[in-house]
């Protein structure tokens, strides 16, 4: 069995990105919703610094790749595969970008000294939203692994 060198590429790209969100999803967000208001706004700008553009790379990259695979000749449950990740890649950035992204836009103008009395906590929205970006990544990953084992 000779593997593509693309079939690794988008098996590395997606482990990455299933990876972070896990990883976030495991430490850093427990450790965000724990913190006073202000703590969280200050932390929160200094994480978000260097996700952009890099994540959004990996996703649409890993997508990219899977497209081609997923058009490639080869086994048609591979393919099928290479496919439903493309679908599942796509989903992630979707909620990453329509939900995400817009609380994190919100979070970066407020100022953590003088938070608003009217503030409301998107902490748990967030947290939801990522959790959900996070299930559809890992299964994106196991629908990649799968593949490669197949092609």
């Amino acid at each position: 069995m000779q593997v593509s060198p693309l079939a690794v590429v988008v098996l590395v790209s997606s482990g990455m990105v299933a990876g972070v969100l896990f990883a976030v999803a495991l430490s850093v967000v427990p450790a965000l919703m724990a913190m006073p208001a202000d703590r969280y706004l200050y932390t929160t700008n200094l994480l978000g610094r260097n996700w952009d553009p890099v994540m959004p790379i990996l996703v649409l990259g890993t997508a990219a790749g899977d497209l081609a695979l997923a058009l490639m000749p080869g086994p048609q449950n591979a393919r099928l595969l290479f496919g439903a990740t493309v679908v599942l890649m796509i989903a992630v950035a979707g909620v990453s970008h329509l939900c995400n992204v817009p609380i994190n836009r919100i979070l970066k103008k407020i100022d953590p000294t003088a938070i608003p009395d009217d503030w409301a906590d998107p902490r748990p929205r967030w947290r939801s939203w990522h959790l959900l970006r996070t299930t559809l990544a890992v299964a994106a990953l196991t629908a990649n692994s799968l593949a490669v084992a197949m092609s």
